[in-house]
């Protein structure tokens, strides 16, 4: 086995062929979710190239109808509700006060009542006051309060407005503790695992740690022994030194990994890049998401998008839309773009796509 086959395995099982928003998802399982637009929202850009004939927006448009919530999983964004079912009810690791319990409370039966509601409503009724939030600045008690009643599943996502998060009432007799917790932080594991194979050591103990404490921290003890037991039951190899793993029953090797003649741009927070560690050992270079950096000390980009042709990774994008038409930037790791037709062909057909998904020209 070498790092080649482990590469096409990765891009084989992770960009399947297109399929129907619904399937997409539930092969996911997770989709992660971050706001900047630029030229889409990562979500957007992650299904655009995994839904046949996709459109930016259209998981936002469709979340009602569709079988996935908004939660935290190994990061924030979508997860399909078999997924959310492992994780609830879930205990926060901040424990809250019997006044806040009751702040909660309160709000939960406004929520209740009304079906869903805009944070604004629930800040104008409650009238809590203003906090300061993670980062230092300003916001209103209410929102914060709504985010962690989200979190510990008192609350669920009904719909946005304007990417705004609008909440709903959650039955809670619908969700029962697990009989087997050990079982049910397997399964979690499992499901990350699942989405971003083949992926090193290293990588599988960093979600070890994420799924216990972020999407179950009830079970955050638990987290070591379920690492253990995860690697038990996964596939594994060591390759040029470094250890991977992947789902039992799962071929590397399988002459089926074909490569195709296409480019993708992919979003920074794909499963195919997200991995940054496995991004370097596959393609040699360094991927950075660069939209919080000072623009003086970006290398790449605001909101580069690895530029994927072939099975490498040779460069990223910024794309951006001006007066309705899509507009590239290209840069590429060797300081020059290939030579030969084929790529270019490839190329004008992933913007040709993209300017479509956005509606653009």
């Amino acid at each position: 086995m070498t790092l080649a086959d482990l590469r096409r395995h990765a891009l084989a099982r992770s960009l399947f062929a297109p399929t129907t928003l619904p399937k997409a998802m539930a092969r996911l399982g997770f989709v992660q979710a971050d706001p900047i637009r630029a030229p889409a929202r990562a979500q957007d850009l992650t299904l655009f190239q995994r839904v046949a004939d996709y459109r930016a927006g259209e998981l936002e448009l469709r979340y009602p109808k569709l079988a996935v919530e908004e939660d935290s999983f190994v990061n924030y964004g979508f997860v399909t509700r078999g997924l959310q079912a492992l994780m609830h009810p879930r205990q926060a690791r901040r424990v809250w006060t019997k006044a806040r319990w009751a702040e909660a409370r309160a709000v939960q039966d406004f929520v209740r009542e009304r079906g869903v509601v805009h944070p604004r409503e629930v800040d104008a009724h409650f009238a809590y006051g203003k906090v300061t939030n993670w980062f230092g600045g300003s916001g209103n008690a209410s929102t914060q309060l709504l985010d962690g009643m989200h979190y510990r599943g008192l609350l669920r996502v009904g719909r946005r407005e304007g990417g705004t998060r609008c909440y709903a009432a959650v039955d809670l007799h619908e969700r029962s503790r697990p009989d087997d917790p050990d079982a049910a932080l397997d399964a979690l594991l499992d499901a990350a695992v699942t989405k971003y194979a083949p992926l090193p050591a290293r990588t599988l103990g960093w979600l070890a740690s994420a799924v216990a404490r972020l999407a179950a921290p009830q079970w955050l003890a638990a987290r070591a022994n379920a690492l253990m037991r995860a690697k038990a039951r996964l596939a594994t190899a060591t390759v040029d030194g470094v250890v991977w793993y992947w789902p039992e029953g799962e071929n590397p090797t399988s002459k089926r990994h074909r490569v195709d003649d296409r480019v993708r741009l992919l979003a920074p927070f794909d499963p195919v890049v997200w991995d940054r560690l496995r991004f370097e050992l596959f393609w040699g270079w360094a991927y950075r998401f660069e939209a919080y950096t000072p623009a003086p000390k970006r290398k790449l980009g605001y909101y580069a998008l690895p530029l994927l042709w072939r099975d490498a990774v040779i460069g990223w994008a910024n794309l951006t839309l001006t007066d309705g038409r899509l507009e590239p930037s290209l840069g590429y790791v060797t300081g020059k773009s290939p030579r030969d037709a084929a790529f270019r062909a490839a190329l004008d057909d992933e913007l040709a796509r993209i300017a479509r998904f956005l509606g653009a020209g």
